[in-house]
């Protein structure tokens, strides 16, 4: 039996007025220890259910600041906008760190550790402009945008403290690599996914797609970067979200059911687990942790 996240609110910011924005798809997180046997299976041991404060609404983009500080982004129904939370998976509280006048969403922290990023979306004129900013985890300031000019990001991965690789919904779809200190783009691939992870050995993964059902997970070499991706393995059927584990090995969800595949040991995907008994019915996405804690997103 899942054990709920108990309803503990507290409140950051003051809003200063609202905006009409698209409907969110109502989604759920569940939280599972991953043991990891000496043969390369894994079990999901001690579920726990952390959205049942809002269970009836969105929650989503979840990212663990620590082991035990799962930031997430969350719109209750009725509410015009998302905002971020922090769920304190030890002390099962959660604390809402932003109410502004525009959504957040993606929280990720940073890596010189005292400042956590978000896409913002901000009104210009009918349009929505999607900007990344900057916030101090300690919330004694308002932040600010990470770039001046720059937007359109979607998602997003920091790979050191100066370069960050973004996703942009353009048509096509490109990830690229941003130098913060002088905005400098290197576009990496077109027709690609929103899901970008590093490696154990410092590579980027991310999800080539095309008109075709063959999608595929890449690998880029980040220190010989004009070396052409390598394919790692086709995803599931129009899956474009994985996770990566400790060990290298990849996860995918695929309706109510886990896969892994790991390149130095399997052909192909091999289904690791079945979540039905948990109500888990569509997942999205798949979320590790450091300390080997997975989370998943379903809808």
């Amino acid at each position: 039996m899942l054990k709920q996240f108990p309803i503990i609110l507290f409140l950051f910011a003051a809003a200063i007025g609202l905006q009409a924005q698209p409907e969110y798809p109502k989604s759920n997180l569940y939280l599972f220890k991953v043991n990891q046997e000496d043969d390369g299976s894994i079990s999901f041991t001690e579920p726990r259910y952390l959205t049942a404060f809002n269970s009836e609404g969105f929650n989503n983009d979840p990212f663990f600041f620590s082991n035990t500080e799962l930031y997430i982004s969350v719109k209750e129904p009725g509410a015009i906008q998302s905002d971020l939370y922090k769920l304190d998976l030890e002390n099962q509280t959660k604390l809402r760190v932003t109410e502004t006048p525009e959504p957040e969403f993606v929280p990720a922290r940073m890596p010189e550790y005292y400042t956590f990023s978000a896409i913002r979306t901000e009104k210009d004129g009918q349009d929505d402009v999607y900007r990344l900013w900057q916030f101090p985890i300690d919330q004694l300031t308002n932040g600010k945008p990470v770039f001046k000019y720059l937007n359109g990001i979607k998602d997003y991965l920091w790979l050191n403290s100066r370069e960050i690789a973004i996703y942009k919904e353009e048509d096509p779809t490109t990830l690229s690599i941003v130098n913060t200190a002088n905005d400098d783009i290197q576009t990496l691939a077109t027709n690609v996914g929103p899901c970008m992870l590093r490696l154990p050995n410092g590579n980027l993964a991310y999800v080539q797609k095309s008109r075709y059902d063959d999608w595929k997970i890449m690998e880029k070499n980040l220190y010989r970067r004009r070396e052409p991706a390598r394919t790692l393995i086709e995803t599931l059927p129009n899956a474009d979200h994985f996770a990566v584990l400790p060990s290298g090995a990849l996860i995918m969800g695929k309706g109510s059911k886990l896969y892994q595949y790991n390149k130095f040991t399997d052909d192909n995907w091999t289904e690791v687990a079945d979540l039905r008994f948990y109500e888990i019915r569509n997942i999205t996405k798949v979320i590790v942790s450091p300390d080997f804690q997975v989370v998943i997103v379903a809808d």
